[in-house]
């Protein structure tokens, strides 16, 4: 009867010493995430091109970045995502730029444009 307790303890002992996968490498640690675009940066970069377009429509010719940024600067983060994904960025556009702060910002832009 110890026979069997034997060779059990034998084959658990001798386990431990088995190779497992032999001539493979071992498995590699984990790899360190991927640092992927904040989604505020994706939707801000998003609804500039959309925010430059439109500016750019409405000024023909002229060098609308300074007027783009000042959009940009008093919009909300929603506004801005409502803009990337709105076919109507036209009117989301024009609500910003009647706003005081903007209109100010733009203007200054302009001034600015003049003096260069």
């Amino acid at each position: 009867m110890r026979l069997p307790l034997i060779l059990t303890a034998a084959a658990l002992a001798l386990s431990g010493c088995v190779v497992q996968n032999p001539g493979m490498a071992p498995a590699p640690g984990p790899v360190p995430p991927v640092a992927a675009p904040a989604p505020d940066a994706a939707i801000r970069s998003s609804a500039r091109v959309i925010v430059n377009r439109e500016m750019a429509r409405r000024l023909p010719g002229a060098n609308v970045a300074p007027y783009t940024d000042c959009v940009m600067q008093n919009a909300t983060t929603a506004e801005l995502a409502g803009i990337a994904d709105s076919t109507n960025a036209s009117g989301a556009v024009a609500a910003i730029v009647g706003r005081p702060a903007t209109s100010q910002c733009i203007a200054g832009a302009a001034a600015a444009a003049k003096r260069a």
